[in-house]
């Protein structure tokens, strides 16, 4: 069953990103979403409506929320570097930091740590139990573990709680 779920989920991407109908697209499409699901299948969870949360409707709406609050920390984050890489007077203190997350699902810490490691100036290094390692652009010598957090994950784990967690 996971395998199945894992070729369609990969086909229906692969038919979002080409846009294309054409036969030739199309079979392309089926050799590589299968070709997925039989050698990659076995990484794809065994409750996958459980583990993806997306199964109620209240649970996708706050994923489809989630997506332009990304958008708009990851374009602050770019403008962010940008500043910081134009302007020499700005301080670019590169270090890496622990901060603590409140997902208890797999699945919610790992989609933390993408959504941090595709917002530019952040890159998640490690998640070990609740903590996650960060290596960050501006790292402040005088700021506390909590408002690291604060600034780095709060804005992304209140709403993956409510998409991820039961």
């Amino acid at each position: 069953m996971a395998r199945a779920v894992h070729f369609f989920i990969c086909f229906g991407l692969w038919m979002l990103l080409t846009w294309c109908v054409q036969l030739d697209s199309i079979l392309a499409g089926l050799v590589v979403a299968a070709l997925s699901a039989t050698f990659l299948g076995h990484l794809f969870p065994r409750n996958a409506r459980e583990t993806f949360a997306l199964s109620s409707l209240k649970r996708l709406l706050w994923f489809i929320y989630y997506v332009p609050v990304f958008l708009v920390a990851c374009m602050k984050a770019n403008v962010d570097v940008a500043y910081r890489v134009l302007h020499m007077n700005l301080p670019i203190r590169p270090g890496i930091v622990r901060v603590k997350t409140g997902l208890k699902s797999e699945m919610g810490r790992t989609f933390l740590a993408n959504s941090i490691t595709l917002t530019p100036g952040t890159l998640a290094v490690d998640i070990i139990g609740e903590d996650l390692y960060v290596h960050w652009i501006a790292v402040s010598a005088d700021d506390d573990p909590e408002a690291q957090t604060r600034i780095i994950v709060s804005q992304f784990e209140r709403i993956l709680k409510k998409v991820f967690e039961p």
